[in-house]
């Protein structure tokens, strides 16, 4: 089963692995400018702005910007590298039981003294290990490659689409994927209509966690700020930040989705005291509901262990699809 597996197997692994030459050929030479670019802006001294004279930290601004601009357009190669592991279920998973029974090979191979579940077993379990393999390979090489872009983002980490990109999560997401494809295949018996089902699956369990379930992975906290002063506290950075509003001394919330930023005594042209449009009372103040940087690998093992939980879930249920497979 296992030389059988193989031979199977072996154009499509040739062709994964050509892939990932080709990816880490494009991103390593990206990434390598990015860190040579990080370090000629002297960025690494503007990650802890509260030791910084305001002098400097005018400085870190600009050469954040700068950063920034330089290499913004690379969002969108980032966007394409998520797809990579539903693109791996597409491929791997779903033909791998539709195609055997569309063609009517598995005919053939359940009767020659292979059952169905040690047929099953070894397949599943043979593909499954090659995947975790390659998606290890990839989290570890893209948390390289997006550490600079992470490091000059406000948000860091856990922002929306590096945090998907980096860590051990691509490990789970590519897992599930192949799952999702196999199950899909033992109820959808032709290739195309799987495939279809994998990626409508994927998408939508994605984005129902990350949009449901990751921001309540733990409680998140708040913090209030002045609307008057300096602004926003020197350790927002790197958090996650789920909501913000400005709220009047009673806590009554005013504006959501906005700050005020205001220099003490600042008033506008017209001599009204800042805020005053809104109807802010005395004492009104910024508010904002977060994630913590610090929470990141924390986050990191809840998701990867809710979609590994769910592809072994998968794989079990499509043990027992392929039992009564005709």
């Amino acid at each position: 089963m296992i030389w059988l597996t193989w031979r199977q197997h072996r154009k499509l692994a040739f062709y994964t692995l050509l892939g990932l030459a080709v990816l880490a050929a494009v991103l390593v030479p990206i990434g390598l400018s990015m860190r040579h670019t990080f370090t000629d802006l002297g960025l690494a001294g503007c990650l802890h702005p509260s030791t910084l004279s305001e002098a400097a930290a005018q400085t870190c601004d600009v050469s954040l910007r700068r950063f920034s601009d330089r290499y913004d357009s690379l969002n969108l190669v980032a966007v394409l590298l998520i797809t990579l592991p539903v693109l791996v279920g597409l491929f791997w998973g779903a033909p791998l039981v539709a195609r055997e029974v569309e063609q009517g090979t598995h005919r053939f191979v359940w009767t020659q003294g292979v059952g169905r579940t040690r047929w099953a077993l070894v397949k599943f379990g043979l593909v499954g290990g090659a995947v975790v393999l390659l998606a290890a390979c990839y989290g570890l090489g893209v948390s390289w490659w997006v550490d600079p872009l992470t490091k000059a983002a406000h948000e860091g980490r856990l922002g929306v689409i590096v945090f998907d990109l980096q860590g051990i999560v691509p490990i789970g997401y590519t897992l599930f994927a192949v799952a999702l494809g196999i199950f899909a295949g033992t109820i959808w018996k032709r290739m195309l209509p799987a495939m279809g089902i994998t990626l409508a699956g994927f998408i939508g369990v994605r984005a129902a966690v990350e949009m449901l379930a990751r921001p309540h992975y733990q409680p998140a906290r708040t913090q209030t700020f002045p609307i008057e002063g300096p602004g926003i506290p020197e350790g927002d950075r790197g958090n996650w930040v789920l909501a913000v509003g400005i709220r009047n001394p009673d806590g009554t919330m005013v504006a959501e989705n906005t700050r005020i930023q205001c220099p003490p005594g600042g008033k506008g042209p017209d001599g009204r005291v800042c805020g005053a449009e809104l109807g802010l009372k005395p004492g009104a103040y910024n508010w904002e509901m977060y994630q913590p940087a610090d929470r990141f690998w924390l986050f990191q093992g809840i998701e990867t262990g809710i979609f590994v939980a769910l592809a072994v879930l998968l794989l079990y249920l499509a043990i027992r699809r392929v039992r009564r497979i005709a």
